[in-house]
């Protein structure tokens, strides 16, 4: 089909759920993607994340196509070893005695959620301890539970009601988060670097702070590390910069290099009051999906892989810092996990970037999400922030 075809048809039969430019993307390369026309894009994107290697990654692709042919689904009701080999990686590298699989961050999240009711029940003896904190430009996912601890309400009040229980505080300010939890609080959930929200990186007194109050009054400390775990900060997990342990934290977006998966991590005194029948699902942690993702976990997990995202995400922060604009208000993050905060709504940004053959994208109205794949160089960084650039300079 033509693009124009494509673009058409995709109006015709899909739920009109997202605002699209007019470009069909046929394929990529490393960080490269090209469209129908046969036009290259520097990717600052990576699917929101999620390309970790990069676009048809050969070791991945080979791996993927293998276990392809033997064995790609068989549901949880059996054992396969590519999930035991996952599993066994996540919990040997990271605070947790155990995983639970699911196919998205949202699901992750979700998931979380009702592991950390079901603990502080049975845990506290109070049928009563069953709400949880969030706080202010929060992201953790569009299904009900999951949108329920998510701050805006413009993804909120179309869906009204939703799950009852959660408190909103304000992102790294303890004050405002000691006096949302207390003894009814069963969770604390938290994004170390948020993402949707617009990129903002919580302060190591808050995340401390967060920890603190969990213990004092019983509650379990969840980290969304959805969007900015596994190498994205230049560390494995985005809380190891701050040397804060949570009890429970979700992953999902890089994880299998694009196939979908979702993750949830707990500690053995979280995964003990959990029974069979009590959650589930039919796709989750399948073999396919699981072999992808121990070649993801193997490559980000190298100290020089992750030593190179730190140094290029500081690049990149540099670089971004010597534009000569006055629409520019701040530049900040983690890791290759970079807003670009303007005095102006940046949807202008991001269609004449990709005219230039730029792909980026938003984190709120008014804020630059850069998230390229995590091979990144520092040629290909320069490339994007003189395209930025020369874009400012026009709005």
């Amino acid at each position: 089909m033509k693009a124009a075809d494509i673009v058409e048809a995709a109006a015709q039969y899909l739920v009109p759920t997202y605002a699209r430019p007019e470009v069909v993307f046929t394929h990529g390369q490393g960080v490269y993607l090209y469209d129908s026309d046969g036009r290259q894009y520097l990717d600052f994107m990576a699917g929101i994340a999620v390309n970790a290697l990069g676009h048809a990654d050969p070791e991945w692709a080979e791996v993927v196509a293998e276990q392809a042919g033997r064995l790609t689904h068989t549901s949880n009701l059996y054992h396969t070893a590519p999930q035991i080999g996952l599993a066994r990686r996540l919990v040997e590298n990271s605070f947790a005695d155990r995983v639970f699989f699911c196919n998205s961050g949202s699901e992750a999240n979700e998931a979380a959620l009702k592991f950390a009711r079901k603990w502080a029940r049975q845990s506290s003896g109070r049928p009563d301890k069953t709400g949880f904190v969030a706080f202010s430009d929060s992201f953790h996912g569009r299904s009900m539970g999951a949108l329920a601890v998510t701050h805006k309400d413009k993804y909120r009040e179309p869906f009204a009601p939703l799950v009852p229980g959660v408190t909103f505080a304000t992102f790294n300010d303890l004050e405002s988060a000691a006096a949302a939890i207390n003894a009814e609080t069963c969770a604390v959930i938290v994004e170390p670097v948020q993402g949707e929200g617009g990129i903002h990186p919580a302060t190591p007194e808050f995340l401390k702070g967060l920890r603190q109050l969990c213990d004092e009054h019983q509650a379990l400390l969840i980290f969304d590390e959805v969007q900015c775990g596994l190498g994205r900060t230049g560390h494995l997990w985005a809380h190891q910069a701050y040397g804060v342990t949570p009890d429970v934290m979700t992953l999902a977006k890089p994880l299998a290099g694009g196939l979908p998966i979702g993750v949830t991590l707990v500690t053995e005194q979280v995964a003990q009051v959990m029974q069979p029948g009590d959650h589930g699902s039919t796709f989750a942690g399948g073999p396919l999906v699981c072999r992808a993702a121990q070649i993801v976990f193997d490559r980000v997990n190298r100290p020089e892989f992750l030593a190179a995202v730190r140094e290029n995400g500081f690049y990149l922060q540099q670089r971004l810092c010597e534009l000569a604009s006055d629409k520019i208000v701040q530049v900040r993050g983690a890791g290759l996990l970079v807003g670009l905060e303007l005095t102006v709504p940046v949807a202008p940004l991001l269609a004449a970037a990709r005219e230039q053959g730029l792909v980026i994208i938003g984190s709120g109205e008014n804020v630059v999400r850069l998230c390229p794949p995590l091979i990144i160089n520092r040629e290909q960084i320069d490339t994007a922030v003189d395209v930025i650039g020369q874009c400012l300079l026009r709005l």
